[in-house]
């Protein structure tokens, strides 16, 4: 049988192509297929740093700066509103490292220790990654990796998840996996905020200790709480484009207040890090951080957070289907659609006005206005992203079209399943009832290897299909 171990250890073995002997012109147009998803996903990309380097350029994210400077003096809440719930709020606008990109050298600029704002930056994107820019992983990510396989829309169909034309309904398929996807994130980042302080007070506190991190526990999961219960009802009622943005908004809104009132927060001294000639040499960087100079002189924090909200506002009016928008960005005038790639069952589409990078690329130019942007700077902005683009593209050109042959593999001449079925029932049936246990790390290590989260759910979303239970 297709699924037997030994078919497993035989595609490890000799490959997709050795293993498979995969007909050459299905390899072609996976491989095809894959370019134009990497080509989606780029577009996506460059629009979220576009928006990233307009803020940058416009002195946005300098003022954004300052008006987190005033919150509280004690770095132990700083972190936690900046990494935890900022960071959050700019992985769902954004993704794609940008969390990284902004957060980090925010926390820099307040006094946070380089490496102390790198370990909290990365350890927060645990929770809101698989939301990162308006769904991405979710939307582009699990889609491709499921989309096309019977077994999986046999299931949907099952499951009640069938249009009005009688294909699979995959938003509301997706929107379903993305609540079961929030619902195990809310849980397992209850403790994230508070283990990031720890984590900061341990290592890098001038005494060295974690019991200075636990006393604000309960800021720590007011502010957990904050931001994962409207996450989970976001991704309950408005699918998987808001968790991480809107629950990152309203966590903010409301430890920003608590932390202006005083509220849950130690009444001890506030605690801050030794000064800098007492830090060790491995803890500084070396980000240089513009302050925005005249740029920033006369704009305010509600024009400088502007962009953001237009952001909201034009996800809202582009994926709520009684406004009647998204019907518009996706009607087959708006779609482009290759139905059988080279004359395979493959079939390529792509809804270029629906992509959040569309939405990016309409609030960059309206910032452009909005902030009276010179044109010098409006052109550093696009060429920085369109070079921070081409950098990603070397990856994803060569990931994703490989990720779509892996995915596209059946009906060689071996007659196997396709990779990720075989796989996964082979390591599945050598684990048995300890799946579950051993299933997240698939994850983690595609995630791990392609350094994306999206790229991850493409290759594996399957492959954690297959090892499920009859069952399920």
């Amino acid at each position: 049988m297709a699924g037997e171990p030994r078919d497993a250890a035989v595609v490890l073995d000799r490959g997709v192509a050795g293993a498979a002997r995969v007909p050459v012109v299905q390899v072609a147009a996976a491989s095809v297929h894959g370019l134009i998803v990497a080509a989606s996903l780029l577009y996506i990309i460059f629009g979220a740093i576009l928006l990233l380097n307009t803020l940058q350029e416009s002195g946005a994210l300098s003022v954004i700066r300052r008006g987190f400077t005033n919150i509280s003096p004690d770095r132990r809440i700083q972190v936690i509103i900046i990494a935890w719930l900022f960071g959050s709020f700019i992985e769902g606008s954004a993704g794609f490292g940008t969390p990284a990109a902004v957060a980090v050298p925010l926390m820099v600029g307040l006094g946070v220790p380089a490496m102390c704002a790198v370990v909290a930056g990365m350890v927060i994107q645990s929770t809101p990654v698989s939301f990162g820019a308006l769904g991405t992983p979710i939307l582009v990510g699990v889609k491709n990796g499921l989309a096309g396989d019977a077994q999986v829309e046999a299931y949907a169909r099952e499951a009640g998840y069938v249009a009005a034309n009688g294909d699979i309904a995959w938003y509301e398929f997706l929107s379903m996996i993305a609540f079961k996807v929030a619902l195990l994130h809310a849980v397992a980042g209850l403790l994230i905020p508070l283990f990031v302080v720890v984590l900061m007070t341990r290592f890098f506190g001038p005494n060295r200790s974690a019991a200075e991190g636990l006393r604000v526990w309960k800021f720590a999961l007011l502010a957990s709480l904050s931001m994962t219960v409207p996450y989970v009802l976001v991704a309950r009622f408005l699918g998987p484009e808001f968790p991480s943005l809107i629950g990152g908004l309203v966590g903010l809104g409301i430890m920003i207040t608590c932390a202006r009132v005083g509220w849950f927060i130690p009444k001890d001294e506030p605690w801050d890090f030794d000064s800098q000639d007492k830090w060790d040499s491995d803890w500084n960087g070396t980000i240089l951080l513009d302050d925005g100079g005249t740029r920033t002189s006369s704009m305010s924090l509600l024009l400088a957070w502007s962009p953001y909200v237009l952001v909201a506002g034009l996800l809202i009016a582009t994926r709520v289907p009684a406004l009647g928008i998204k019907r518009l960005l996706t009607s087959p005038a708006a779609t482009i659609e290759w139905v059988g790639v080279f004359g395979t069952d493959i079939t390529s589409k792509v809804e270029p006005l629906y992509l959040p990078g569309t939405i990016f690329i309409v609030v960059s130019l309206l910032t452009s206005v909005l902030h009276r942007m010179k044109a010098r700077d409006l052109n550093v902005a696009w060429t920085r992203s369109a070079k921070t683009m081409l950098s990603a593209s070397v990856a994803l050109v060569f990931t994703v079209p490989i990720v779509q042959v892996f995915i596209n593999s059946a009906g060689g001449v071996a007659g196997y399943e396709k990779m990720p079925i075989v796989l996964a029932e082979g390591v599945a049936s050598l684990t048995g009832s300890a799946w579950p246990f051993f299933s997240p790390f698939i994850g983690g290590f595609g995630a791990f290897v392609a350094g994306s989260n999206t790229v991850s759910n493409m290759m594996f979303s399957l492959f954690q299909f297959g090892g499920l239970p009859p069952s399920n």
